[in-house]
């Protein structure tokens, strides 16, 4: 399995920005989908945003318009770029590749929104 190394988060002001990374220990070109989820206190794990190798997206409602996830093959890294963060926002952010409960999983990133 692919190794996943997170960066990125840290702790942000409501309004602010955070762009989370996700590097991948081998070729990501051949990879159908991928994604970032994120869970929060006391909350079940969510599906924040999806991108395929074809460049399509897919975002979670609570998201949408404020978050943009994108993908480097030439890197082997995928990104989520989150703007306009909500203290809601608040979790520990996750990458999956491939996307699914059998795909690799990063470490978690801390994100924190304050109000």
């Amino acid at each position: 399995q692919v190794q996943l190394v997170e960066s990125g988060g840290g702790l942000v002001q409501a309004g602010g920005s955070l762009r989370l990374s996700c590097a991948a220990s081998g070729s990501i070109a051949s990879i159908n989908a991928m994604g970032w989820y994120r869970q929060a206190p006391g909350k079940q794990r969510e599906l924040v945003a999806v991108i395929t190798s074809g460049g399509r997206t897919n975002y979670a409602d609570s998201v949408k318009g404020r978050f943009t996830i994108s993908r480097d093959n030439a890197k082997n890294t995928f990104y989520l770029q989150m703007n306009s963060l909500k203290p809601e926002d608040t979790a520990v952010y996750y990458c999956n590749i491939p996307v699914g409960p059998f795909g690799s999983w990063g470490q978690g990133t801390q994100v924190t929104v304050s109000s």
